[in-house]
């Protein structure tokens, strides 16, 4: 009865938590929001029997992740004028997505898939058995090919923000590497210039002169 208790109380937390983090007008307060999200979702997963997941939560996104967005929003001249401009005007379209989204979750994760008819409660574990042990287990042997899935696609997200936020400005000064490999030891390089041979006047000390 206490964990069905501690269950429902992270989970409204949580579901609470998400809805401010998209309502909120105050980037900073979004991202303490998030934390707060990520905070009970790791009481979640202890609930779950899955400590090393809850723990990596914290340390990663809380610990680590959210506080460089803290830092990152912090510093950034964020005009809150304009990011309310549009909240109201797209405020349906973003309810009938929500909606839609929260219906296919209904469907993929309701009851009859996910009740404890589908999957009975398993038994608990003893201290002697490791979930990290386990977990490795499955992701590097059944799940070894959406691990691997997973990486590229984080890895073309990581080159496609690269890509969109590179700026080229015409004051920049680079040189390119593929011109300076084609370079030759002739003219390329050096130009002599040969001039032709003038007299200089001397130049007369005014001391000396008087």
């Amino acid at each position: 009865m206490a964990e069905k208790l501690i269950f429902y109380i992270l989970a409204v937390i949580t579901l609470w938590a998400s809805v401010m983090v998209i309502t909120r007008k105050n980037p900073v307060h979004s991202v303490l929001f998030l934390v707060l999200a990520f905070v009970t979702s790791a009481g979640l997963w202890v609930l779950l029997e899955a400590e090393f997941l809850g723990i990596v939560l914290i340390l990663v996104y809380v610990g680590a992740v959210m506080v460089l967005f803290l830092f990152v929003v912090m510093m950034l001249d964020i005009d809150l004028a304009t990011i309310r401009a549009g909240f109201v005007q797209n405020l349906p379209l973003a309810g009938l997505i929500a909606a839609i989204m929260a219906v296919e979750i209904l469907l993929i994760v309701g009851p009859g898939n996910f009740g404890l008819d589908a999957f009975p409660k398993p038994e608990p574990l003893g201290a002697e058995v490791s979930n990290t042990r386990e977990l490795g287990l499955l992701l590097y042997s059944v799940y070894i090919y959406p691990v691997e899935i997973a990486a590229v696609i984080l890895l073309l997200a990581i080159v496609a923000a690269i890509r969109l936020t590179l700026r080229r400005r015409p004051d920049t000064k680079f040189i390119d590497p593929a011109q300076q490999v084609r370079v030759r030891k002739g003219p390329d390089r050096v130009r002599l210039v040969k001039m032709a041979a003038e007299d200089v006047a001397p130049v007369v000390d005014k001391g000396d002169a008087q």
